[in-house]
């Protein structure tokens, strides 16, 4: 019955989210907000993230210069603070119109309407009245269908609430929250940066506001075996959370995590175990959470383990077949 209700897959992907609620497929445009991080300004730290990279895991994002040139402060290790942002007009649309022009000569076919993704850093990290006319320039962009906000739980203000709440209004509104664990032990390793009741407060405050909540969770953090994983799907499942991303550890050069994998002090997760590990989450995943994700991306240029991650056609092939083959579809396990 589920798999008939997702067009024919074992989970409920983003793509059978999006023909549902917009009748089409979108394509996401990952853009660069112009934002720092709290864990990397000196609010909370300054080296990020272990596994974080300098890009602020938007190392796809689309430059804010068409060229490149940087037409704003770069956020990085020497990172101008909160207050420091001034808003420029016009720059999300030459990012939103580049994005756009890039899919169109990368693939046959790549829809007619978008989201905007913010990508890089933590996007809420700013005053109002920058946040304001940057959502909007956002919003107001024709083949803008949306948006998906990726950001931290301890980047909100009662004034960010309000502001999310009157965007959702004009267009949807997603906010992306980096959890990766529930386990506050790893947090610590991982230099999280806040608790988990953090977390827990920042999802109930949007879903109050009527905000969609996708987490992303990380598959294969040091230290942790595949039963700890499977308590975060679980904590996950009791939550409402709207939607997933089951993202695998990439060591990424430039990191904390490189510098131990170089050591021999971690080892990424295997294809095998990886897959093993994923499909039991997918099993015990309440079948009303949209699965954005099931692998992900590591910049080839970036990315020194595991290797095998670059072959992502291969991965969700071997996914799909191993979950055809034991007949296992999203919640089955619950």
């Amino acid at each position: 019955m589920h798999c008939r209700q997702w067009n024919g897959k074992p989970y409920y992907s983003l793509d059978c989210y999006l023909k549902q609620q917009f009748g089409e497929k979108l394509y996401k445009i990952a853009i660069d907000g112009g934002m720092t991080c709290p864990n990397r300004d000196g609010t909370k730290g300054r080296l990020g993230c272990s596994f974080c990279s300098e890009g602020g895991s938007g190392d796809f994002a689309v430059p804010r210069g068409i060229t490149g040139e940087c037409l704003s402060p770069v956020p990085g290790h020497n990172a101008p603070v909160y207050h420091d942002l001034t808003y420029q007009a016009g720059i999300v649309m030459r990012q939103i119109d580049e994005g756009i022009r890039r899919l169109k000569d990368s693939r046959k076919y790549c829809g007619d309407r978008y989201i905007a993704y913010f990508q890089s850093y933590s996007n809420t990290y700013a005053p109002i009245s920058y946040l304001r006319p940057l959502y909007e320039e956002a919003l107001s962009h024709p083949l803008v269908a949306g948006l998906s906000i990726a950001t931290r739980p301890d980047c909100f203000t009662p004034e960010t609430y309000e502001l999310l709440a009157t965007c959702h209004q004009q267009k949807p509104v997603w906010i992306e929250l980096g959890l990766q664990t529930m386990h506050e032990r790893t947090a610590k390793l991982i230099r999280r940066g806040y608790p988990l009741y953090c977390f827990e407060e920042t999802v109930k405050n949007l879903k109050e506001c009527g905000i969609p909540v996708i987490v992303h969770i990380i598959l294969g953090l040091p230290g942790e075996a595949p039963e700890d994983m499977l308590e975060t799907i679980h904590y996950l499942n009791t939550l409402g959370i709207d939607g997933i991303k089951l993202q695998l550890l990439h060591i990424l050069r430039g990191t904390t995590l490189a510098d131990d994998w170089q050591k021999g002090l971690i080892a990424p997760l295997t294809k095998d175990e990886y897959i093993a590990i994923l499909l039991d989450c997918i099993a015990h995943l309440s079948p009303d959470i949209v699965v954005h994700r099931i692998t992900g991306d590591g910049p080839k240029d970036l990315l020194l383990a595991p290797t095998w991650s670059l072959h992502k056609r291969d991965i969700l092939n071997t996914i799909a077949h191993q979950m055809k083959q034991t007949h296992l579809y999203q919640g089955c396990l619950l």
